[in-house]
């Protein structure tokens, strides 16, 4: 497995820090949320751009690319307004042009509250919408050479793609390359399927996976069993990046990185 851990999860450590700890623990890529870089990506400028690249380099990491794209900003890919989703797309644009800045080349979409349902939108309109953005943005996809790997989340955090086979609908309907599925075990943890399951019927779609566990801690904090979740991974074989990503960081970031990366390199050496 190539195994990365999410920035956010140093909370205020310097870049810097973070990376050679990452490093240290064995993992090999970072994958940064862009809020904590600027408040827009826009706001980030050349010579910092050239800067992060360094230092995620110098300590031997790759940059995995960005996630939470959308956060504390006032984007909607599902707005009613067409003149609110072309500034979403430009602003899409922008972060794929700062991902591929960075040597990253995946655009993890989860954004819950910039996706989610608005009053007097359908669910069938907002999944227009949802094409309509994605669709536009595919010529700077291209011209960067990144992907944006849409999201699945649970019916607790939005109310439009809230399950893989939904999400591989609407990825199949655009039908380009550089608009993939990302699975996060959290997540997926909602599916009336087992995660297994949905991993094996994803294979053909999945460029991205978020490890984590219902309990909003790493991998081997919660009671999710890897086991089988890996077991499902080495069948598709898939060869992409499984990326730490945590949202209660209570047991401190240098317990989450290096607990939740020894846990499953243990399941990984027990499959063998």
């Amino acid at each position: 497995m190539n195994y990365s851990i999410c920035n956010e999860t140093f909370v205020d450590w310097p870049l810097a820090k973070a990376c050679d700890f990452a490093a240290a623990c064995g993992y090999t890529g970072i994958e940064i949320a862009p809020f904590t870089l600027a408040s827009r990506a826009t706001d980030v400028p050349t010579a910092m751009r050239s800067e992060i690249r360094r230092t995620i380099a110098r300590a031997g990491l790759d940059c995995v690319g960005l996630h939470w794209l959308l956060a504390k900003t006032d984007f909607h890919v599902a707005h009613p307004d067409p003149a609110v989703r072309q500034h979403t797309v430009d602003y899409l644009g922008e972060l794929a042009r700062l991902c591929a800045d960075l040597g990253g080349r995946v655009l993890v979409f989860g954004s819950p509250s910039q996706r989610s349902l608005m009053p007097g939108v359908s669910l069938e309109a907002a999944t227009q919408h949802l094409h309509e953005v994605f669709s536009k943005l595919i010529p700077v996809l291209e011209a960067t050479d990144t992907v944006v790997a849409l999201e699945p989340l649970t019916p607790a955090e939005t109310d439009v793609l809230t399950t893989a086979a939904e999400t591989r609908r609407l990825i199949d309907s655009i039908g380009s390359p550089h608009v993939r599925l990302l699975l996060d075990v959290k997540a997926m943890s909602s599916e009336q399927e087992p995660i297994p399951k949905v991993i094996l019927a994803s294979a053909s779609h999945l460029e991205h996976f978020h490890a984590n566990d219902v309990n909003l801690q790493g991998p081997g904090f919660g009671a999710i069993d890897y086991t089988p979740i890996f077991g499902a991974l080495n069948e598709v074989r898939y060869a992409g990046w499984v990326s730490v990503e945590v949202f209660d960081y209570a047991p401190g970031a240098e317990r989450l990185a290096r607990e939740s990366i020894q846990y499953m390199q243990r399941i990984e050496s027990e499959l063998g």
